[in-house]
Order: C-alpha cells, then structure tokens, then sequence
C-alpha cells in the first residue's frame, strides 16, 4: 500500500512539478520519489540531528506546516498535527492523517489513533508528509506520513549511541547493517527512560526493528519485523489556579498507559520482462494497550428525604444534565459489581446530606487490543500513450482486523495529595461501579471486526516536455462490525458499511530555471471509526479513553481539497537555494467532533455538517559550505462552516443547557492559527559543528472555546542550542540545550470543573476555575549523544 500511496501521491498531486516520469519504481516499503523531487521530507541525518527518541521532535522542526499537539504531557506520547488536522495517540482525539511504517499502516482499527512512542526513531530512514492524498486510503483527509526504514541495502556499518540528561533522561541506540552478494541485513534497538519534570509522570520505551534482504536478477525479497513495549506516566491538563502554585503539579492521579507491539511484514518486488513490475506486501501486527486513570467522580448523595427510596446512597451528579434530556433520579444512582447500592458513611458534625462532603473518585481502566493482517499488490507499466510517456499504476488492499476492548471504574477516595485509592473508613470503595441507568459509568465488554480495503488507479501523461497530466481514483470499501460480549449493552451490537470513490487530479508545469508550478484537486473520505460508533449518544456520554455506551448511526467524513504551489531550486554563487510556496483549501461534510458532557470527564461524538481547513505554507532552504539554513511558516484557518449549538458545558458561555452558540467562521479550538520555525547549523571547523534551532506558534482558543467568549491560550517561541565534536572517527560527543530561554507556555487547553477536589485538603482553591492546560517542558540540558561509530571495526 505504501508503494502506491507515494506513487499516487507524487504524480496524482507532484507538489514538486516535476514532469519527467521516474525512471524506476521502489520496493513498496519505500515510496517511490522522482529524482527532482522537493516535498517536505526528514532525512536521517535530520533525525541524527535533532537526537531524540520520538520522531515527531524532527518533524516538527523540519516541516513548515507541522507542528505537537502535546494533550497528555508525556515526552514520548506526544501528536503530529499538519495543516489543522492530527494523528494523536490520545484515543477520542478526531484522527484526520494516515501513516505508514514498511508497508503497514500504523493507525489502530479501534479508534484510528497513533502510537508514535513505538515506532523505532533509530531505524527510520526518511519521513515524507504528504498533502491531502486519496491513495493512502481511509483517514488520510488531511495528508499522510510515510515512514521508511532502513535496510541494510541503505545502511551498512555498526552504531552505537549513549544519552543522558536532565529529569533522569537515559537513552541508548545500536544499529548494525550490512550487504554482500545480494543478501543483505539491517537490526536497529532503541531505548529511553526518563523520571518526568512533573509530579509521578515516569516513561520508559524499548523498541527493536529489523530487516532482512535478498536480490537475485529481477527479484527483490524483504522480510521484516519488530517489536516495541512502553510506559507513559501520562499526566494531562491540570487546572491553571493549582499550575500557579506549582507548576510540576498534575491533577488526579494514577495515570498511566502501558503499550506493547509486535509485527512481521513482507515486502517483494518484481521487474517483469513484458513490462510490467509486479510488487506486493504483506503484514500480520499485534497491538495492546492497557490504561489506568484517576478521576474525580463528581458523586454525591441521592437523597436528603429519609422516605425516598435512594436515600442513604451513593448517585452520580446529575444537577448540570440538561433537563430536556435527563432522566429520572434513580438512573444516576451508583451500583457496585452485584447491583447493590453503594451505601453512604455514618454522618458527621456540619453535614446535612449522606455522602457530601466526601472525595469520591474513580480509577477507570481499560484494556485494547487489536491483530491486523494487510496484504496489498500493485502492476506497474511505461508505454508510450499517443506518443507521449506515460505511467500506469493498477492496484488493490485489504487490511483485515480483529479488536477486543474492556472497561470498568473501580469507586475510590481522593487524597490531598490528589492520588485516587483506597480509604476503609468509607464503604463501597474498591467496588467496580456502574449506574442503574447506565449513564456516565458502565462497563464494558466489546469485541469486533473491521476491514478496510481499496482498489486503485493511476496515470500520468506528459503532454508536453514541461507539462503533465495526472488523473487518479480510488475505491475505499470500509466494514465494521460490533458485538457485546458483556451481554450488558446490546446497543453495541451494529454492523455498518462505507464506500466512497475518491478521484484526483493534477496539472504540473516546469518554467525555466527550475521554477515548477502544480494544481491539484482531490477528494478522500474517513469512516467513523468503532470507537466513534459506539460513543455518540448524548444520553449516555462516555469517557472518551474507556467505555462505549450506545450506537446512533454516524456518517461518513468527506474532504475536497484544493491545492495550488511553486516549488524550485537554484544556485546562489556556490550555495544551493531551495523554496517553497503552497496554497490550500480542504472542506470536510459531516465532520466528526468529540464533545464534553455535562458529566465531568465524559463526551460523545457527532457530526457536524461541514469544516474548513485553509492556508498556507512557506519554506526556503539554503546551503553553502559549512552553513545550512532553513526557515519555515504556516498559517492554517481552521473554521466551521455551519451556524448552531455545540454542547460545551463548562465553557463560562455556556448558557442553561451546556451548549454554546457556533457561527459560520468560528476558529476550531486547539488549532494555533500559525507556526514558524528557523534552523542554523554551521560547521565552525572540521570536527565541531554547532546549530539553533527556533520553534514556535501563535495564540489558539482552548478546545470547548469555539465562539471565542475566553481568552486564547498565549503562543510561544522556544529555542533550542546543539553543538558536536568529533573526537575522533569512531567516537562524537553531543551536547544540547533545550528551550534555553526557559519559556513558559502550555501545549494544550480545554475546559473541566475541579468542583469537590478542594474539598480533599489539597492546594488547589474552592475558587478554582475550568481552564486546565498541559504545560510545556522548562529548561533542560542533555549530554544528547556519546556516539561509538563502529563502522570501521569488526567484531
């Protein structure tokens, strides 16, 4: 599939206005890119350069467009966003990119979401981001991130790098590769720990890759596998009046996710002597998460009547459920495991009603897996059509996946420390709790099926020496069926199906001088996803990460995207000057938004009749010498094109049922309007090179501030300083600064009510107000590389 998807993807889009039609087709890992070709893409040199264990860190500093979405506050569990659309790990984020390791596609069946912390940053080869592009398949309405690892046909030597800095980072790399006779061998592994610059917020991660090849004649065979385990110390937002106390301070603990992933793949490809190349790749993937989280339970007891049935017992806060949807009393009440009722303590002095004034919290976990077997093929031709060049690419996928997810809240007690556990002077705690009416709490039992395939068709004429045409479409055909093993929930048995032909096309001209201009048009479309299915009920809100509750149907997300640029190089004296200029339009119908619910930490999922995402991107590069230069900026508007209510309850405009009022051109929130970046590096002599780093983003509304009623969350601009000797050839020393001017700002903004937490003895003021924000990283030095190069040594 990969194979395709940067065929289509060049030729059906050509950002880089090249005409030529390329002279050899790559393996399927490994997209296939024109010579002239000038897309946004990270090298591994860049990667060894930013010298991080997370991919995204190079991707943000090198792709103009892109920038983190960091909402859980985890070094290691950060998001990509490109033009105002995602690709986050947080399951419930709206996914809107696809990506792509060797073939596989790495967004997970179950929610789409990315789990960059397993991809091995050592291995990775390149990274091209490409624009809104139908031949990637499902999901990729905003663009798509191709990785591509190395091989031992690209990398052969022996590697080995040590790191360490501050807040207890460690990290560790080994690579080894080789090619001879045609075999080749490529094995990469990578580590990191890091103890966290906030409260209880420890990471780990170990990931390993490999790959192994054959060549003979026409044929070119790779088997390839991995297998990658992690655990973030995910601490989120926290609210702002406890950060200005403490600025390491986390909200409502534990929380933690624990990952784990494994695959095998393989890829073939062969030059048929009628013409024709024939490649194929096939892949079987497993992956586990487990999540814990701490919360505030917003409980409260049922009745202060001693005559009504309820009373004495626990309930779930219901006085902010909109009255227009609410139901009777008795379906907030809480049950533990057996359907009893959870009764309250003995009153004490000052209290009034049984069980106020009590910290109730709850500790939900979850638990999803997901095995994934793909297997994709694609014939490609170069014959003359009415004697012009012209390529033709023919091909099909299917991606077939099994997933099962399980979910329960176990009622607990709120410490000062704000730590969610046991307390045995209050009874029921420990329990595994739902409601009657199963609203807000209710576990879950889910399994199902999803399949995801795709028949696709590509082909490009050069009309003229410095014109072509390229025309492209592709059928995605989505199926996903739902089953409740928990016998509790029939509303989660459904089966759904989704289809859509996507086209593209593109019109790409080259002036002299090496000036190319290019338009494109293109269409793709996003399945709701099983999570999204069974989570859009505003009756039964869910929390998001760990439960499902009901099933109205949802449509499908359609995108059109227009697309217009400039993109050339030339020489300056004895330097090398490369830029870019691209314009774009993308109108998504029947977008899927997550939405709050009036029970604190729930939400649902719904379709909203139409966004826009429009911009621009820019970028120059520069190199002469020992200088390199690069200078990014993008500016996205991200709007919705629609008038109505959106539900956003602890928004200080909400009105009396939780919804603020939207108008046609609101500003989506939690998407910076725009993001620059500039990068120096210069070789001060042979063995010492030094280099800057500048990143940094405008003011955006918080997510729940869509008609602007708050103030926005401030930008920033953080600077980061490297510098390398080369002590010798096999050994380099590495040391960076990171944000040296010790800015203080938050990834990530949104709306919850810390009612009741006050009330635990903990710091935080009975005041306190919604904004919760997830704040960035401060100073920090790292002895970012003690690197043995081995290239030169046997073992």
């Amino acid at each position: 599939m990969m194979a395709l998807a940067g065929l289509v993807v060049l030729l059906a889009q050509a950002p880089a206005g090249s005409v030529e039609v390329p002279a050899e087709v790559t393996v399927v890992a490994t997209p296939l890119r024109p010579a002239t070709t000038k897309r946004p893409v990270v090298t591994a040199d860049d990667f060894a350069r930013i010298a991080s264990p997370s991919v995204l860190d190079a991707l943000e500093q090198r792709v103009a467009g892109a920038s983190l979405s960091d909402v859980q506050g985890s070094p290691f569990s950060q998001g990509f966003d490109f033009r105002g659309f995602q690709a986050s790990p947080v399951v419930g984020a709206a996914q809107g990119l696809a990506v792509y390791l060797s073939g596989m596609r790495l967004n997970e069946a179950f929610g789409d979401s990315v789990n960059w912390d397993l991809i091995p940053e050592a291995a990775i080869a390149r990274a091209d981001v490409e624009t809104s592009a139908p031949a990637f398949g499902l999901n990729a309405i905003g663009g798509a991130v191709a990785l591509t690892a190395k091989s031992g046909e690209t990398w052969q030597g022996r590697e080995a790098t040590l790191r360490a800095g501050s807040f207890g980072r460690r990290e560790g790399a080994l690579q080894l590769g080789g090619l001879s006779d045609g075999f080749s061998y490529y094995l990469a592994a990578d580590g990191a720990r890091e103890d966290g610059w906030r409260q209880r917020s420890p990471a780990s991660l170990a990931r390993t890759y490999g790959d192994i090849g054959w060549r003979r004649g026409a044929l070119d065979l790779h088997l390839v596998a991995g297998a990658a385990t992690s655990s973030l110390g995910v601490v989120g937002p926290t609210p702002v009046d406890l950060l200005a106390l403490d600025r390491t301070a986390v909200f409502t603990s534990p929380q933690n996710s624990r990952n784990t992933d494994g695959f095998v793949g393989v890829n073939a490809r062969y030059h048929g002597a009628s013409g024709w190349d024939i490649s194929a790749e096939a892949h079987a993937r497993r992956f586990v998460q487990h999540h814990v989280d701490g919360n505030n339970g917003d409980f409260e007891g049922c009745s202060r009547t001693r005559t009504n049935p309820l009373y004495n017992t626990l309930c779930m806060q219901d006085d902010a459920f909109p009255s227009a949807i609410r139901p009777a009393a008795a379906a907030f009440q809480v049950l533990n495991q057996n359907g009893a009722p959870i009764p309250c303590p003995p009153l004490v002095s000052g209290q009034t009603k049984p069980c106020n004034g009590i910290p109730y919290g709850a500790t939900d976990r979850s638990r999803t897996t997901g095995d994934t077997v793909g297997l994709s093929g694609e014939l490609t031709r170069r014959d003359p059509l009415f004697g012009r060049r012209n390529l033709l690419v023919l091909g099909a996928a299917v991606d077939y996946s099994r997933f099962d997810y399980a979910s329960s809240s176990e009622l607990g007690y709120i410490a000062p420390d704000l730590v969610v556990g046991p307390n045995a002077a209050i009874p029921g705690l420990g329990s595994i709790i739902h409601t009657a009416g199963l609203i807000g709490y209710a576990p879950v039992s889910l399994s199902g099926r999803r399949t995801d395939a795709g028949i696709y068709a590509v082909d490009t004429l050069t009309l003229t020496e410095r014109l072509a045409l390229t025309a492209s479409a592709r059928l995605n055909s989505i199926r996903i069926s739902t089953q409740d093993d928990g016998g509790g929930s029939p509303e989660l048995n459904g089966s759904h199906r989704f289809s859509r032909v996507n086209p593209a096309l593109t019109l790409s001209y080259r002036l002299e001088g090496g000036l190319r201009l290019y338009g494109t048009y293109s269409e793709a479309n996003r399945a709701p996803t099983p999570l999204e299915l069974g989570c859009s009920d505003p009756l039964k809100p869910c929390l998001l990460e760990n439960a499902l509750v009901a099933d109205p149907p949802l449509k499908q997300v359609t995108a059109r995207t227009i697309e217009a640029g400039l993109k050339g190089e030339r020489k300056i004296g004895t330097g090398r000057l490369n830029y870019s200029l691209v314009a774009f339009d993308t109108e998504l119908r029947d977008d899927i938004i997550p939405l709050a619910s009036a029970i604190q930490g729930r939400g649902y999922y719904t379709n909203v009749p139409g966004t826009r995402r429009r911009g621009l991107d820019a970028s120059l590069g520069y190199e002469r010498g020992p200088i390199s230069l690069f200078a990014g900026f993008a500016h996205v508007d991200a709007s919705y094109r629609f008038s109505g209510r959106l539900a956003s309850p602890n928004s200080p405009a909400a009105d009396a049922g939780g919804d603020i009022l939207i108008r046609q051109g609101d500003r989506i929130g939690g998407i910076p309007a725009d993001r620059w970046k500039l990068g120096a590096d210069y070789k001060l002599i042979p063995a010492l090179d030094i280099g800057m780093t500048v990143v940094g983003q405008g003011p955006h509304r918080l997510v729940g501030d869509e008609n602007g009623s708050d103030a926005r969350l401030a930008g920033f601009t953080r600077i980061d300083l490297r510098a390398e000797w080369r002590i010798s050839r096999q050994i380099s020393l590495e040391a960076r600064a990171l944000n040296v001017g010790d800015a203080h700002y938050a990834t990530y903004g949104a709306y919850f009510d810390p009612g009741g937490v006050s009330d635990v003895g903990s710091r935080l003021p009975s005041s306190a107000g919604p904004r919760t924000v997830t704040p960035a990283a401060p100073r920090a030095f790292r002895l970012e590389r003690v690197e043995i190069s081995l290239h030169s040594l046997s073992f």
